[in-house]
């Protein structure tokens, strides 16, 4: 074995070309690197993909390809008449991960489920003393506050009591940021005051298992040899290559140094549809894309320099060059293809002399500076964010307004927009269930301040809108109310809505069995390499 290693290393191969030809193994060229491995703690996709797809489950989850709701953990479920009790039967026998400093000692049950939920609703936890953290899709999404109590009437049954119903929640709590930790192995850390490990030291349920992480470079994963499912894991070996330069990925695929990667480069997919050993699907995007206006901020605070912004922005022309044909201008917070879509609310005309008039009104003098932040990544929401900002930037000039571009590594960068720190700053969403309050709620409401609302927007109206949506059983009026709230959306404009994006997924013809996500996930559970 020795002799064989020092033969290819001589041959020049990269360590992804080495195990992507090795029996068993599968290599996805990945954008970023995850925030960290406690899915409760973040909100991005990298970061969902690298751990709770990869490593955890849920008590449900969605059918792959699809939102519908199936069993995962929790093997059935009861609803009351109310809405507001939840009683989860656990499926029996399910095994944690192991590592160098953790065995389990018992299965799978409902302390884990009590312990799980109870970080993001109890900040008096013994455990969120000893390692304090936010928790911001459990926020974002309403859980935090909505639930009542969790308990279990046995070790397989767990009821979960609220304090008002919640038409989606069993589709938040299918969602990464829900994946159940051990907690045996939370309360081990905790008494060797280690509890941040948790977000280091990755112990889940899921199909795959930790081996080995280096930042920015790559992400190891053995098969989990006892998992509930494991017809389902079909590969020994999963990989990570953090790639961050799409172009870079594109040139690794063609070499078959990873069978699949992420969000390709609109120009690059002709090609790629003409590559002899690739496959490239494509589906409509549940997404959007738009520039964010800190609210906070003394100048964007003010109505008529957001619309002048906005209505200074040549969005045909972004789409033409950022998007090149895989993309459709976005009016609305979310996409037409998604219940209560408000198909009355428009963009308004692109219009700089106007523009500068509103500028004028307001007081805003020629030269006033601001900063335009740009994510790092390609996302399928935003395939170029850099050119973005240099086209809204050049388009601002023109009015008088001077922007500078800013940017960060993705984790720096999502976490400084939650603080705050931007003037206005590029980002979007890929909706993690089929509501829109996954869209509206999570994004938009107060409650989300300093969590996914990068607007910082807060609105008495608007709120009561959504959150009355939110808790309503009656479908008809949750539309309605919906609606509503786009209109005071689109009148406030906290963000311009640019764009929502056709997926494109290149792909090894040797992969099997993977399918594009409604929710831009990335899941390696049945998908297979010939």
């Amino acid at each position: 074995m020795f002799k064989l290693n020092k033969v290819i290393l001589a041959l020049g191969l990269s360590a992804a070309a080495m195990v992507s030809h090795a029996a068993g193994t599968l290599v996805y060229c990945s954008e970023g690197s995850p925030e960290g491995f406690d899915n409760a703690q973040y909100t991005s996709g990298t970061t969902f993909d690298a751990s709770g797809h990869a490593m955890f489950n849920r008590l449900v989850g969605f059918k792959k390809g699809t939102t519908e709701i199936e069993p995962s953990l929790a093997t059935a479920w009861n609803v009351s008449a109310d809405g507001m009790t939840y009683t989860f039967t656990l499926r029996k026998g399910v095994k944690f991960h192991s590592n160098d400093s953790f065995k389990p000692g018992r299965d799978f049950n409902a302390d884990d489920v009590i312990f799980t939920f109870s970080r993001m609703i109890n900040k008096d936890l013994p455990f969120n003393k000893g390692y304090p953290a936010e928790f911001p899709y459990a926020s974002d999404t309403g859980i935090a506050d909505n639930i009542e109590s969790i308990t279990k009437t046995d070790p397989l049954t767990v009821v979960f009591k609220l304090k008002k119903p919640d038409a989606d929640m069993l589709a938040k709590v299918a969602m990464p940021f829900a994946s159940i930790l051990s907690g045996e192995f939370a309360a081990k850390l905790l008494a060797e005051g280690k509890a941040s490990e948790i977000n280091q030291q990755p112990i889940g349920t899921g199909p795959f298992q930790l081996r080995r992480y280096q930042k920015d470079s790559q992400i190891r994963y053995v098969k989990h040899k006892d998992y509930w499912d494991a017809k389902n894991v079909l590969v020994d070996n999963l990989v990570f290559a953090i790639t961050t330069d799409a172009s870079v990925r594109y040139q690794k695929m063609k070499a078959d140094e990873c069978q699949i990667m992420s969000y390709p480069k609109p120009q690059d997919i002709a090609a790629m549809r003409a590559e002899s050993n690739l496959k490239v699907e494509s589906a409509p995007g549940f997404n959007i894309g738009y520039l964010s206006y800190n609210m906070e901020k003394p100048l964007t605070s003010k109505p008529e320099v957001r619309q002048a912004l906005d209505m200074a922005i040549n969005r045909k022309a972004i789409l033409e060059a950022v998007y090149q044909g895989q993309g459709q201008e976005a009016s609305n917070p979310f996409p037409a293809s998604l219940w209560s879509y408000n198909t009355a609310l428009k963009n308004a005309p692109f219009n700089p002399e106007k523009a500068k008039e509103l500028l004028k009104k307001a007081g805003v003098a020629e030269g006033t500076e601001l900063t335009i932040w740009a994510m790092p990544v390609q996302r399928p929401y935003n395939p170029n964010a850099k050119l973005m900002a240099e086209m809204i930037q050049a388009d601002w000039a023109k009015i008088g307004i001077k922007a500078k571009f800013t940017t960060y590594e993705w984790g720096e960068y999502l976490k400084r927009m939650k603080a705050g720190e931007h003037d206005t700053g590029l980002i979007g969403w890929t909706g993690d269930y089929a509501s829109p309050d996954n869209f509206l709620g999570v994004l938009l409401t107060c409650e989300a301040v300093g969590g996914s609302n990068y607007a910082r927007y807060c609105s008495k109206d608007f709120d009561a809108l959504v959150l009355k949506a939110r808790s309503s059983t009656d479908q008809n009026e949750r539309v309605e109310l919906y609606k509503k709230a786009q209109e005071i959306f689109k009148k406030d404009m906290p963000w311009s809505t640019i764009a929502h994006s056709t997926v494109n997924q290149p792909m090894s013809k040797r992969l099997n069995g993977f399918k594009i996500s409604p929710f831009g996930d990335y899941n390696f559970e049945g998908v297979s390499v010939k």
